[in-house]
């Protein structure tokens, strides 16, 4: 069964990377998750990314703040694409994350999201999975047209009661 591989250095960063696991939920997406630091358990972390396609994994989240080093890492140890998550840490808020995972060296691939945007790697991951599964292109679809509404919703209610209700 196909699924998508989630990573994060730290327990720390849970509550951000959980916008990944509930959007991939709601897509009815599998998915496994594990904790593995690029520097603190750096074997760990390469057989994780090298064993993936093993375990189904198709598509790989990797969550990283202050060294920003484990989605560059893990795309050194697999052929599978890698989708980092810039995450705030204690500096600079995030930026520093987000500059060192967008910036990886020729052959070394990372797709990269904005800082702490877990949930749009989680679209991400869909969207590379859909190429060649049409049940999920139809729940991409649907939540699309979820967003949608949600939208349109709120231009009603604005056009009907104007500035004063926000």
């Amino acid at each position: 069964m196909s699924k998508v591989g989630i990573i994060m250095g730290s327990d720390s960063d849970i509550p951000v990377m959980k916008d990944a696991t509930e959007m991939l939920d709601e897509l009815q997406i599998s998915y496994e998750v594990t904790i593995s630091s690029a520097h603190r358990t750096p074997d760990d972390t390469a057989d994780w990314a090298r064993e993936a396609r093993d375990r189904g994994v198709e598509v790989i989240i990797a969550g990283a703040g202050a060294s920003a080093a484990l989605p560059g890492v893990g795309a050194a140890y697999t052929e599978l694409p890698v989708i980092g998550v810039p995450l705030k840490a204690w500096a600079f808020d995030g930026m520093d994350a987000l500059l060192s995972i967008a910036q990886m060296p020729p052959g070394v691939p990372v797709a990269t999201v904005g800082v702490n945007g877990a949930k749009n790697g989680a679209l991400m991951a869909a969207r590379i999975m859909a190429a060649s599964d049409e049940g999920l292109r139809d729940h991409l679809r649907e939540y699309g047209e979820k967003q949608a509404s949600v939208v349109r919703q709120k231009n009603a209610r604005l056009q009907e009661n104007g500035m004063g209700e926000y």
